[in-house]
């Protein structure tokens, strides 16, 4: 049974799951087209960290940062991530359902994130949950590379 929660990024297992996704980062983007927030800012208090995990091991880690706006605030996706043993277990799909159900609690009106064009995996999953490609937001740049992506949560 896969259970997703709140966790803590700092914690050995998460932190190494955050290092191999940073480190796949690097191999496929340049360092100006890598946006991953570093793990102890995924500690930070407008972040929500969750982790899922079959038994004791943690298999993912997904994460939101709660942004305020004039529309009444959003949340941008950071930091999802599943290891090559949690693949095809629903794990990211799990993840994706807690942060969309945690950011309605918090009175968000809409989740965006940021992906790369090379991670393909990653915008299907989104689009099966909703999500819609948009024009970049917040500080990001329309570089080419990024794909942008909103949904409105209701």
């Amino acid at each position: 049974m896969i259970i997703v929660e709140l966790g803590n990024p700092l914690d050995p297992q998460p932190s190494a799951l955050l290092a191999e996704a940073q480190a796949l980062q690097a191999e496929i983007y340049d360092e100006e087209h890598n946006h991953a927030l570093p793990t102890d800012a995924l500690a930070a208090e407008d972040v929500r960290f969750f982790t899922a995990r079959e038994g004791d091991v943690v298999l993912g880690v997904g994460a939101f940062k709660i942004c305020r706006d004039d529309a009444g605030g959003y949340g941008e996706v950071k930091s999802m991530f599943t290891s090559p043993a949690g693949r095809g277990k629903g794990i990211a799909a799990a993840i994706v359902r807690a942060i969309e159900d945690t950011a309605k609690k918090e009175g968000l009106v809409s989740l965006k994130l940021e992906t790369g064009d090379e991670l393909e995996a990653a915008v299907r999953l989104y689009e099966r949950f909703g999500f819609e490609r948009s024009g970049a937001f917040g500080d990001y740049a329309d570089n080419g590379v990024s794909v942008f992506m909103q949904k409105t949560l209701t």
